[in-house]
Formats: structure tokens, C-alpha cells, sequence
């Protein structure tokens, strides 16, 4: 098997530094490039020592790079529903101006290029399942709009440089993804949950928690993008897990597995918050010959034994 020299943009965040560890074990060099404003360092800790693994602190948006690369895994843009309602800015810019950046260097490169794009790109669905021909329901001035806009564009982006410059691009839409690596500030579904769970205070839901999701385990996460990364589509491919859950019951189920005293604390639900997210995984099984495997009953139990650890 080749072994790619392979940038992994946002590699010391939660998704990205699953990614790095997965490549690292597949036997390629892996250039890991992350500001750690919501990445963390000791994501990666254990990769540090390893000679096939190189970390530049840098960002996207303004980082000069100039080493030969085979493939290149954009994943650095905040992801957090809190922290890119607070930070629109960094969430518009790290999707427009450091996606650009990094296709540029695909493109001079000949780098293989992967966009994470979001299941946030179908906005508040009046479709359901989303499929990807779906083309949302997105407020585009909402309070979520600077990540939600960012993402659309990037993917427009990106197949204007497939388009016109030829780059061989590629772009995923992310359902939500938990596991370890998630930060116990992260205001997730499932991070925040545990973490609350583990500490006996209330959970936080909004609205009634009526309104559904899904949740897929990060290494099966991981398993879809290098898939991807290894197919010949561009798509976008949705990747997620296509079973779906009403948030009460997910907030229920984790005061049960932690044997947590925490009480539900129902409030607003924010602006924009979708009512029902899932995938359709239809062209990722087609066309990628994958679907997650790790249940939310076994994905939580490592979850939580993260979190305690």
C-alpha cells in the first residue's frame, strides 16, 4: 500500500484526531495543522513521539505551507452549536477563507481534497430523512448562519475547483458525532449530557426534547471520510447514523447508565434549532459500501468511560 504524505486540517479536534490516529495505523505520514482554539493538544498526545506524525500550530485562514501533500482532510472550523453562535465570524472565515486556502494548495499540489461539510447545510428540514438532494431550509442572517452559510459555501467551493480547476474534491455532510476526544465543554448533545451527568447536575434540554436526532460513533465516523477520501466521488455523501432519538430519551438513557441523581432542566429551544435531523445513508452504502456499526448503547458506555477517566 502507498504510503501519502496526508494534511489533516483541524487534527487536534475531536473528529480530527481520531482521523490522524487511523491514518497514522494504515501506515501514512500525517501533517496535523490546528490553531487549538477548539482543538486540544492532548488529543494528540500520544501520536507526538511517533516520526510518521508532524503537528503545526497554525490556522487555515492565514498559514503559509508549502511540503508535498497526496491528500488533504479539511475539518477546521468550530463545530459546537454554542461556540459558533457566539464566534459567527470564525465559523464564516474558516469555511470560506481557510477552505480556499486549502484548496489552493490542493490544487498546486495535486492533492486528493476532502470537504466535512455538516448536516447543518439542511437547515431546519421540512424533508425527512435528508437526503442529499435535499437543499435545505436554512436561515441564512439566523444566529447559526455565519457555520451554516460557511458550510454551504464551502461545498460550493469546492465543486467550483472540481469544476474549473480541476482539484479532485470531495464533500461529506457530518451528522452528529460523539465519543471520546469530545471536550466536557462541548455543547453537544451527548458531551454535555455526560458531563452533567457525571457531576449529579441537571440536564439541560430544550424545549419539551421532543425534537429528534441522530448519533453516530466517532471511529465509524472516521471509517466514512477515509472512504470517501479513497472512492472516486465527489459527492456530497451524508454520513451519519440513520437511527433516530427524541433528545429526552437520550438524557434519560444517560442518567441510567451513569446512575446519575441529575434532574431534566427544560428551557427555550435556541433560534433555528431543527426539529428532526437524520440521515439517508442510501448513496453511502452504494457508493462507499458503508453504514455505522457501533450501537448508541455501546458508543455511550465508551462515552461515559471516557468522561470519567
Amino acid at each position: 500500500m502507498k504510503q501519502n504524505r496526508i494534511l489533516v486540517a483541524g487534527g487536534a479536534g475531536f473528529i480530527g484526531s481520531h482521523l490522524c490516529q487511523t491514518l497514522l495505523n494504515k501506515g501514512h505520514f500525517i501533517i496535523c495543522l490546528d490553531n487549538l482554539v477548539t482543538g486540544d493538544k492532548k488529543n494528540i498526545q500520544t501520536l507526538l513521539d511517533n516520526p510518521k506524525f508532524q503537528f503545526i500550530k497554525g490556522d487555515t485562514r492565514t498559514f503559509s505551507f508549502d511540503e508535498e501533500v497526496d491528500e488533504i482532510y479539511d475539518l477546521a472550523s468550530p463545530a459546537s452549536v454554542t461556540y459558533v453562535s457566539e464566534h459567527p465570524v470564525e465559523a464564516a472565515t474558516s469555511n470560506s477563507i481557510g477552505t480556499k486556502n486549502l484548496l489552493d494548495l490542493a490544487h498546486v499540489k495535486g492533492a486528493a481534497f476532502l470537504f466535512a461539510s455538516s448536516s447543518e447545510a439542511y437547515g431546519d428540514p421540512k424533508v425527512h430523512p435528508q437526503p442529499e438532494t435535499y437543499w435545505g431550509n436554512v436561515n441564512p442572517v439566523g444566529i447559526r448562519s455565519g457555520y451554516d452559510e460557511g458550510k454551504r459555501f464551502g461545498e460550493a467551493l469546492t465543486m467550483a475547483y472540481v469544476r474549473e480547476k480541476k482539484v479532485k474534491g470531495k464533500i461529506v455532510r457530518i451528522f452528529n458525532t460523539y465519543g471520546p476526544h469530545s471536550s466536557h465543554n462541548d455543547s453537544r448533545v451527548i458531551p454535555r449530557f455526560v458531563a452533567k451527568a457525571l457531576k449529579n447536575d441537571p440536564i439541560p434540554v430544550h424545549g419539551d426534547g421532543t425534537q429528534t436526532r441522530s448519533f453516530c460513533y466517532v471511529s465509524d465516523m472516521v471509517e466514512g471520510l477515509v472512504a470517501m477520501m479513497e472512492s472516486q466521488e465527489n459527492g456530497p455523501i451524508n454520513l451519519g447514523n440513520p437511527e433516530e432519538y427524541r433528545i429526552v430519551d437520550v438524557a434519560k438513557k444517560i442518567i441510567e447508565m451513569t446512575g446519575s441523581s441529575s434532574t431534566l432542566s427544560y428551557g427555550p429551544r435556541p433560534s433555528d434549532d431543527p426539529a428532526r435531523r437524520m440521515p439517508d445513508i442510501t448513496l453511502a452504502k452504494k457508493k462507499l459500501n458503508w453504514e455505522p456499526s457501533i450501537s448508541l448503547e455501546v458508543g455511550l458506555h465508551r462515552t461515559i468511560e471516557y468522561f470519567r477517566s
